[in-house]
This record gives C-alpha cells, sequence and structure tokens, in this order.
C-alpha cells in the first residue's frame, strides 16, 4: 500500500504481516511502546478489527474516502483525532491458509488494559469501514464541508484532511467536533495512521487460530 499524505505530512508504511517478519513486527511493537515512532497500520489487501472499552479524542474531524491499497480501492469514513486516550485496546488480523500447511493463523495485539496508563496517540486517523460504539460529542459542527475541517482562527479543530491529494471532496460531507468520546468501541479498519502511538502494557501474540478481538 503507498504512503498516504495526511494534513501536508507523508507518513511511513509498514505493514502488519505473520510471514516473514514475525520478529520484525515484534520489534515495531517495543519501538510503539516506547513511543519512538511514527505508526502506520495497513495490511494487504485486508481489513482488520479493533475493540476498546473507551477513546476519548480531541479536536475530531470525520468525512468520507476511499482506501486504495494493493487489493483495490474501498469506501471508508475517516475519523481524525489531534490527540487521543484509548483504553484496553485490542487490533486483530487473521491470515488464513498460510504456506508450508501452517494453516490460519491471528496475529493480536492487546495495550492500555489499565485504565491509569491507556493507549496515546496524536494526529490520529482511522480509515474506518464498520463502527459500533456508544458517542458523545462536545461541540458538534454536522454538516460542514471535508474542505473546511481545518483548524480554526483558536487552533481548534487543528487536523486538516488535504483534500487535494487524500481523495476527501472538496464539497463532501463532514463533522467535527471538539471533543469526542466513545465507548464499547468495535470497528472494521482499513489502516490506522498515527504521528506518534505510545501502546502501554503492550501484548502482541500469534495464535494457531482465527479467534479475533470481537
Amino acid at each position: 500500500m503507498s504512503s498516504q499524505v495526511r494534513g501536508g505530512t507523508r507518513w511511513k508504511r509498514f505493514a502488519l504481516v505473520m510471514v516473514p517478519s514475525v520478529v520484525a513486527t515484534a520489534a515495531v511493537g517495543v519501538g510503539l511502546a516506547q513511543g519512538a515512532l511514527a505508526a502506520s497500520f495497513s495490511v494487504s489487501g485486508q481489513s482488520f478489527k479493533v475493540s476498546a472499552d473507551s477513546l476519548t479524542g480531541h479536536d475530531f474531524v470525520q468525512y468520507g474516502n476511499v482506501a486504495a491499497g494493493d487489493a483495490g480501492k474501498h469506501p471508508v469514513a475517516v475519523s481524525g483525532f489531534k490527540s487521543a486516550k484509548i483504553t484496553n485496546m485490542c487490533q486483530s488480523v487473521v491470515t488464513p491458509n498460510l504456506p508450508f500447511g501452517l494453516g490460519t493463523w491471528t496475529l493480536t495485539l492487546h495495550a492500555g488494559t489499565d485504565e491509569k496508563k491507556p493507549v496515546e496517540a496524536t494526529d490520529l486517523y482511522l480509515d474506518v469501514a464498520e463502527l459500533d460504539a456508544d458517542a458523545y460529542f462536545e461541540n458538534i459542527d454536522i454538516g460542514v464541508a471535508a474542505g473546511q475541517l481545518g483548524k480554526d482562527s483558536n487552533d481548534h479543530f487543528g487536523v486538516q484532511p488535504n483534500t487535494g491529494v487524500d481523495g476527501a471532496a472538496l464539497y463532501g460531507f463532514g463533522q467535527r467536533a471538539e471533543t469526542a468520546v466513545l465507548t464499547n468501541v468495535h470497528q472494521k479498519a482499513w489502516a490506522t495512521t498515527a504521528g506518534t502511538f505510545k501502546l502501554s502494557n503492550l501484548s502482541l501474540r500469534l495464535n494457531n487460530d482465527s479467534k479475533e478481538c470481537y
């Protein structure tokens, strides 16, 4: 999957894959746990599942877009947060029918399991295909054109979809809010991008099954 441009910044891509880069993936996870890397999760040709007890984000924007990758194009709702804290996050991806008779394996990542040490992210974007949650918004603005989702004079809503490059329609539907709180989150996504992504209490496991986060 090629790099995406968000807010004028081109984030480096890396894929969470199972063969042959298990060791490399674990090393990346350690770097994220230390807050050392800009992060971008995508799985070539696959969506993946993410669940969380809660996600509290600030300077929230949302707009329609198209996620383009090796497997083609997929309509998505892009949710962006200038900063976010996530408790009890789980991310899983199933890789079926691996070669050499290995069968089906699931990579599962847990983090932020201690409420006092949540996952912390900045400039977080989620390319979402499905979302189920209880949602609460403060100072929400619904129906704003996607091309108007940048900062205002008070530096609110501090994420800017780069409409000409990113694929968001310049006059397409969008919404924004100063604060968004999502609880009991279940979502299916095609990509996650963050400026920084700190994973407290990181646990990464490979299991010979198809058991996902939900």
